[in-house]
């Protein structure tokens, strides 16, 4: 995408930035902050006093979504991820989503276990997978990059736990003060190693045809509708990305066949990240999806535009989409509705720091329109 101009202050009139409605939630504006991975938890898995101000000063998101939290101890992925199984986590993530509330925001959190991206050195567990096929990646760990560890095969015991898990995360999510959770099957992490070919190598009712592939995310998905209710769930899915070494083989198949399974379920919304409204398959959901369509631009995997996603944004919702989710912008920029709002220039994205860095540089320190004042 080419880089814009700075916008005029009729920008208002954008519908980006109109009131819209998410099962019993009014947001204020279309923008939502999508979830991000940034390794500022403790060693425990517990938020921290850095993670309530970076939360809290992003509160003018019509939604944030906040970065993905482990529901179980073997799901985690890197050093520093926060979780949503314990009491410690459940009562550091309360402190913030009271600080966003005060603030005026609202806020998600995404579920995500790992599966095969995960280590022993970060959690202490042999990693689980659906089936023995071990990321050919290096990890980062305590300890540093190292070679993947290989995952174990998951029993149907370590299946229905996992579901589970999952749903028992959701109802820590709810007590813990957030509006709702979004349960991740996307970016290479356990529900999308169920989706695609090359990790899903199962016999069983959980492998071989579409059907049995998508039946551990539909599981996983309506369990923690029936914990804590649909109008409070949402599904983020990435057709086609092949991060984490996934390749799903027959994308095209996959998930018109889990949004037809899952079009009558009354979820809170559908997240389709990297999303192009000129791909067929992404008019394909949007037609099939009976509910809330949130949709995460293709911005490109360089410098980010100088609008921050924001023509994207408006094409999304010209095409069909009913919330944009931004992600590298909303790090940058703390203040972001209202840069674009007005035009105002853009903080430009510290990537050196966006993980594995620990600390507040690049995290709570970039500067909003007031205090460069």
């Amino acid at each position: 995408m080419t880089n814009t101009s700075v916008q005029s202050p009729a920008s208002v009139e954008s519908p980006l930035f109109a009131p819209s409605r998410l099962g019993p939630l009014e947001l204020p504006n279309r923008l939502v902050m999508a979830p991000l991975t940034r390794n500022r938890a403790g060693a425990d898995g517990v938020p921290g006093p850095m993670m309530t101000t970076y939360y809290a000063q992003r509160a003018s998101a019509g939604l944030i979504i906040a970065e993905a939290a482990t529901p179980n101890a073997v799901g985690q992925t890197y050093p520093h991820i926060p979780g949503i199984h314990t009491g410690a986590q459940v009562a550091g993530w309360r402190r913030v989503t009271d600080a966003v509330r005060a603030a005026g925001g609202r806020m998600f959190l995404q579920l995500q276990h790992g599966g095969r991206v995960g280590h022993p050195d970060t959690h202490g567990l042999t990693p689980v997978a659906p089936s023995p096929v071990p990321l050919p990646e290096t990890i980062h760990t305590p300890q540093g990059r190292q070679p993947a560890f290989p995952p174990r095969e998951m029993t149907a015991d370590d299946i229905r736990s996992t579901v589970a898990d999952f749903a028992a995360a959701a109802r820590n999510a709810i007590d813990a003060g957030f509006e709702g959770v979004e349960v991740h099957s996307a970016n290479g992490h356990l529900l999308h190693q169920f989706l695609a070919k090359n990790t899903n190598r199962r016999t069983d009712g959980y492998g071989g045809a579409v059907s049995g592939r998508i039946r551990f995310t539909v599981e996983v998905v309506r369990a923690v509708a029936d914990a804590i209710g649909p109008e409070r769930t949402g599904l983020r899915i990435s057709p086609g990305n092949t991060v984490n070494s996934i390749a799903e083989g027959d994308t095209d198949e996959i998930y018109p066949a889990l949004v037809r399974v899952l079009a009558g379920t009354g979820l809170a919304y559908l997240h389709i990240v990297f999303a192009d409204p000129d791909q067929p398959l992404y008019r394909d959901i949007r037609r099939d999806w009976p509910g809330t369509l949130m949709a995460n631009p293709a911005l490109g995997r360089g410098p980010l535009p100088a609008d921050g996603g924001r023509r994207a944004g408006e094409r999304l919702l010209a095409s069909g989409a009913d919330l944009i989710a931004l992600g590298r912008a909303f790090m940058a920029n703390p203040d972001l509705v209202e840069r674009l709002r007005i035009g105002a220039p853009l903080n430009p994205v510290r990537d050196r720091y966006a993980m594995y860095t620990g600390g507040e540089t690049g995290y709570t320190d970039y500067p909003t329109l007031a205090s460069a004042r």
